[in-house]
């Protein structure tokens, strides 16, 4: 089943065509990765997607119902969280502190009660809430191996815990499809194999993952499909083995011999 699909998505800044007509689509319970030279669109077509910017044209859909131009935070409370190229986290609070934000918004959320009403039930019932955040981040952090630093400052923690430490902030909001922008970058090999199984684990969890990534032993070893972008268009589709072969893929990589 397609948990989130794009159809025909476009998106221009003035006379640029960041991303052009592209279909889009990341199945349940499965890892996909979304690759390509740089400029290629990758990026640009994650923020369409999760609400950080909206499309010129096209249209995106999310548990068959359509999402296009939601913004960030109606998206998040819909099941979709993400991770960015640069991390992004709050550096002098704790660590168990960081993964707690990524429940905070869903603090007295009920699909049947209005904001307002949500409000005064918070206010009344905030110290169990706050332990249910509490109980929700250890979960978080002992799944990464954290737990030992919760009292830490983030900004004190090792650069590859802190990219996972974001993962968790993410993961603490209970979605249901997480992207990750380049959650590899600057890691060291060591860091780069750890963050492979921790990627399977999360989608053994039950958790769509859709990837940007440059490192191309990393999107082969794990990616069960595996989309192409280049100057902004899709160019390829399918399986690491299909993609690895398929000559307009080399030719985005490597160029066309004369």
């Amino acid at each position: 089943m397609k948990l989130l699909q794009t159809e025909k998505l476009t998106r221009a800044y003035g006379g640029v065509m960041a991303v052009n007509e592209v279909d889009f689509s990341a199945q349940e319970g499965l890892i996909t990765g979304l690759i390509g030279p740089n400029g290629a669109g990758k990026t640009t077509l994650f923020n369409n997607m999760t609400g950080l910017d909206i499309p010129t044209e096209g249209k995106v859909f999310f548990d068959e119902k359509e999402i296009t131009g939601f913004p960030s935070h109606k998206i998040a409370r819909l099941g979709i969280a993400r991770t960015f190229q640069n991390i992004r986290l709050f550096k002098e609070m704790s660590v168990i502190e960081n993964v707690m934000i990524g429940r905070h918004f869903m603090t007295g959320e009920s699909p049947h009660k209005k904001r307002l009403t949500n409000m005064f039930k918070s206010y009344f019932f905030m110290e169990s809430e706050e332990a249910l955040m509490l109980e929700n981040a250890h979960k978080w952090l002992n799944f990464f191996d954290m737990d030992e630093f919760a009292n830490e400052d983030a900004k004190n923690l090792p650069y590859g815990r802190q990219r996972e430490l974001e993962i968790a902030r993410a993961l603490a909001s209970n979605p249901k499809i997480l992207f990750l922008d380049e959650p590899a970058a600057g890691m060291n090999p060591q860091e780069t194999e750890h963050l492979m199984d921790t990627i399977r684990k999360i989608r053994d969890t039950g958790v769509t993952v859709v990837l940007i990534e440059h490192d191309m032993k990393l999107v082969m070893s794990i990616c069960d499909n595996i989309t192409v972008l280049n100057y902004g268009q899709k160019i390829a589709q399918g399986t690491p083995k299909e993609i690895k072969n398929n000559p307009l893929v080399i030719e985005a990589y490597l160029g066309k011999e004369e």
